[in-house]
């Protein structure tokens, strides 16, 4: 969870519930800034226990560049719906669909980004059917599952959630900080309000957060499969990372013959630790990469 989550949008966004093939999706849809060409759709994915409000620092510069952005929480994450208990609905398969669904809603090509477990949902959609996406970038977001210490946490985590409320587990929290965002460094400007995180905390489903928590766990290395589609894609992370190593991203990107960016002063979110010099790094990216119009049908 990223705690410099920024919750007011940019004044000329939009939150609304996204209608997809899928049911609805809540998000926060942010325009090309006036003035600016359009150059590309860009759909965002938070981490576990993220949400949408992660990428909040990043529609401002981003649609300065051209680039409208539209940030998702996925099933059962913060304001969209989903089963409180059932994780059969949360399977990665099924996260995936809902990602393939999302971009179909909006009827484009996109440039897809995902953070942490975000990066690994999207990985899996773009296995489905790359189509839909221009390029994918992989945002403090590894091959395989995620590092020893924070499987540790993501044990405790569910531990908690077999035996506490999620408020008691909040108030758990409180004094340890969350998997993923332990020891992040304090946002230049300032933390989030901690009701407003409490409130996403409560809003997001326990099923998801247990399915979620087990695969990060368990993820298999996909990286091969991902770098035969060709896919253009972007490996970003910061100086710091103690979900998946610096150097296994410096190994992934390699591998799939990425371009890599490094944040400097960022950590586990760049996103939120270090918005703009994230933002030109992605823009930079998607500049190279210019999206194709889907073809029109007969």
């Amino acid at each position: 969870m990223s705690r410099n989550a920024a919750f007011s949008p940019p004044p000329d966004a939009r939150a609304y519930r996204l209608r997809t093939a899928r049911g609805e999706f809540a998000v926060v849809d942010s325009p090309v800034a006036d003035g600016a060409a359009p150059r590309g759709v860009v759909v965002m994915l938070p981490g576990f226990t993220g949400s949408k409000e992660d990428f909040t620092l990043l529609h401002r510069p981003l649609g300065a560049r051209g680039y409208r952005t539209v940030a998702v929480d996925g099933r059962g994450q913060y304001e969209s719906d989903g089963p409180e208990h059932d994780e059969a609905v949360y399977a990665r398969p099924e996260l995936a669909r809902d990602v393939l669904a999302q971009v179909a809603a909006l009827g484009t090509r996109v440039h897809l980004v995902g953070h942490s477990l975000g990066g690994q949902i999207a990985r899996s959609a773009v296995l489905l059917d790359q189509a839909p996406f221009v390029s994918l970038t992989l945002m403090s977001s590894g091959p395989a599952r995620i590092s020893e210490s924070q499987r540790q946490r993501v044990k405790l985590l569910r531990d908690g959630l077999d035996t506490m409320t999620m408020a008691q587990v909040w108030e758990v929290m409180q004094t340890m900080g969350p998997p993923e965002e332990a020891g992040a460094p304090a946002p230049a400007h300032g933390p989030a309000d901690p009701e407003r995180l409490r409130e996403r905390w409560l809003g997001t489903r326990p099923a998801q957060l247990l399915a979620t928590g087990h695969q990060l766990c368990t993820e298999p290395d996909r990286v091969a499969e991902l770098a035969a589609l060709a896919l253009p894609c972007h490996v970003l992370s910061g100086t710091y990372d103690d979900t998946w190593p610096v150097p296994l991203l410096d190994e992934m990107a390699l591998r799939l013959d990425a371009r890599r960016t490094v944040v400097t002063g960022a950590e586990h979110s760049p996103n939120t630790d270090r918005p703009l010099p994230t933002a030109r790094a992605l823009a930079d990216f998607w500049d190279d990469h210019p999206a194709s119009p889907l073809p029109h049908a007969p």
